[in-house]
């Protein structure tokens, strides 16, 4: 079994082992980008067409672990047309679960695109199905087992269905979009040659 690899650079070898971990910790940071890009499209469409307040879906994940009061006040609140109710809490711990999330979906997307040499537009259409992946998972699997793990309860395990499925569904595409755009510049510099 061989443990080394050319990094093509003349001389220089880099152990597979370590080029997998640099590629996750590369997938991590497009997912933390991508998980914001998505944060934000949640947060607006929840201040806008969904009537439910902008911080709302930063609750939302939040009552994972925490209870879901802040959440409900928020969507009281913008059901009065109070659209910016903030908590400075639960949100801090909405941002934390969600960049966490999407940091390991991101290094999921990153070494999958490296290990098959993805680049290009076969990346970008790539990202776009992983998103809807990452929602299926998310959906009937991932959300119900932290709903059960965690006692976060039907605000959890019914996350798709309380967000509106057309709009999970967008959110997650999105994601995958922009972890693929994230990756591109090293996947088309680096992947599709090692």
């Amino acid at each position: 079994m061989a443990t080394h690899a050319t990094n093509n650079v003349p001389g220089h070898s880099v152990s597979v082992r370590a080029q997998l971990e640099r590629t996750a910790a590369i997938g991590a940071v497009a997912g933390v980008g991508a998980a914001l890009v998505m944060a934000m499209y949640a947060m607006i469409a929840a201040a806008t067409y969904q009537n439910s307040g902008f911080f709302t879906p930063l609750y939302h994940i939040a009552s994972s672990l925490t209870s879901p009061d802040a959440m409900m006040a928020s969507m009281e609140r913008a059901m009065s047309g109070s659209y910016f109710y903030f908590t400075p809490g639960p949100a801090v711990v909405g941002v934390v679960i969600h960049m966490m999330v999407g940091a390991a979906y991101g290094a999921i997307l990153a070494l999958i695109a490296r290990l098959t040499r993805l680049h290009g537009a076969w990346l970008i259409a790539a990202g776009a199905a992983y998103g809807l992946i990452v929602f299926a998972v998310s959906t009937w699997m991932g959300l119900p087992l932290a709903a059960a793990i965690f006692s976060g309860g039907d605000p959890i395990s019914n996350m798709a269905s309380m967000v509106g499925y057309p709009t999970f569904i967008v959110e997650h595409v999105l994601f995958g979009l922009a972890a693929a755009t994230i990756l591109l510049p090293v996947a088309s510099r680096d992947w599709n040659r090692s």
